[in-house]
């Protein structure tokens, strides 16, 4: 027989190793708590489909990450939202309080400059990173903090005043433009980089004219310009704003309806549907990045089946604001390789990681080296062209030979 001691030495080593196991158990179930991705857009604004967007594409590469098995040995991806509705206060806010949300390596913005470029010092006091995937200012990559928590995978208004530059000389032979700039900071990015690039070009700037969101009619100031002898517009709109200037534009004698050559503020909402069948009668082109429609490539053709199953778009023709959910495809999985790279989800960790990451095939490029220390763009010139609204409000490709 085991004396008593034997016996109740047996028994405490059986409530240790349970007490091991429990603890074990609940250490592991804490390693697969969720990692939080925000996004914080402007979901509330009216005519906005560029919030929605970010969203699908974001969501569909969160669920091939978790189906592969997640980050960090297990770990799922997960998707916070708020909704800034266009306004940079309320995004700041935002900002702010996902900060404080554990296991958060980074938020997600969309379309609007003026709050990503609020986010800036905010962001960098937090030594959180925040990720540009539509908004353009310059200043959002382009200012003097270092190190930088700030990222974007996206159009830069330097490459697009370039390109809408070259475009209008060559393709619509305006050597003499109008500008018609929405009154905001990403409106003044462009009047910068537009003035700078105007003079390497050669092309004369006969005028520049502002106006505010909510405005009614642009054709007083379209009539300005066209007046000074602009022979192309130069149009740094959004979806309002910018069909308020083809309808207007409709409005006149075909003699007097210039080009209308635009940023892709416009493409963030439901631009053909407010501008209706005036869209017919204007010469209008557009910027992009990214087209669903002419890339054959598996990775878009799983894109597109994952837009239909999940969200219901029935083909590439009848996806709003494609580039919204190209640009955040990519960058969220660039986001994961970070987070693997980094081994946690410690802020600081992930923003070096980001800076070092390996090649990786995207659905938009070949990305060799997405960013670097110095370099906090992971698209290029090379990735920029125009485009045009179809009859069915599809947006095509332009052919041009851009140098």
């Amino acid at each position: 027989m085991p004396s008593f001691s034997t016996r109740s030495y047996a028994a405490v080593m059986l409530i240790l190793w349970s007490l091991f196991m429990v603890l074990a158990n609940l250490a592991q179930a804490a390693d697969k708590k969720p990692i939080f991705i925000g996004l914080d857009a402007e979901f509330g604004h009216k005519t906005s489909t560029s919030a929605q967007a970010v969203q699908q594409g974001m969501q569909i590469a969160m669920d091939e990450i978790n189906r592969a098995g997640g980050v960090l040995n297990g770990r799922k991806l997960k998707l916070l939202i708020s909704d800034n509705r266009s306004i940079p206060a309320i995004g700041v806010d935002n900002l702010k309080r996902m900060a404080a949300t554990p296991d958060l390596v980074g938020v997600f913005g969309a379309k609007f400059s003026p709050v990503i470029i609020e986010w800036v010092p905010v962001a960098q006091q937090l030594e959180l990173p925040i990720f540009a995937t539509w908004s353009s200012a310059d200043e959002i990559t382009d200012h003097g903090y270092f190190p930088s928590y700030c990222f974007r995978l996206s159009l830069k208004d330097t490459w697009a005043a370039s390109t809408l530059l070259r475009f209008a000389l060559e393709e619509r032979q305006a050597s003499r433009v109008g500008l018609l700039l929405a009154n905001l900071s990403w409106g003044q990015s462009n009047q910068l980089a537009i003035r700078e690039e105007a003079q390497h070009q050669g092309i004369s700037i006969v005028g520049e004219r502002w106006f505010n969101l909510g405005d009614k009619s642009l054709l007083a100031l379209y009539q300005d310009l066209r007046e000074a002898g602009a022979e192309a517009i130069i149009l740094i709109a959004n979806e309002t704003e910018g069909s308020l200037l083809v309808k207007d534009v409709a409005s006149l004698p075909a003699s007097q309806r210039l080009p209308i050559i635009s940023h892709w503020g416009i493409t963030g909402g439901n631009f053909a549907q407010l501008t209706g069948s005036a869209l017919e009668q204007v010469d209008l082109s557009v910027i992009q990045t990214y087209s669903f429609i002419d890339d054959p490539s598996p990775a878009a053709k799983r894109v597109l089946a994952a837009l239909e199953t999940r969200y219901g778009v029935q083909n590439a023709r009848t996806l709003q604001s494609p580039v919204g959910v190209a640009h955040a495809y990519d960058l969220t999985h660039l986001l994961a390789r970070a987070i693997n790279k980094a081994g946690s989800t410690d802020r600081r960790k992930i923003r070096d990681a980001l800076e070092q990451l390996e090649p990786y095939d995207g659905l938009i490029r070949h990305y060799a080296a997405p960013f670097s220390a110095t370099r906090h763009d992971a698209l290029s010139t090379n990735q920029v062209f125009m485009a045009r609204y179809a009859e069915d409000g599809s947006l095509i490709r332009i052919p041009w030979s851009k140098p």
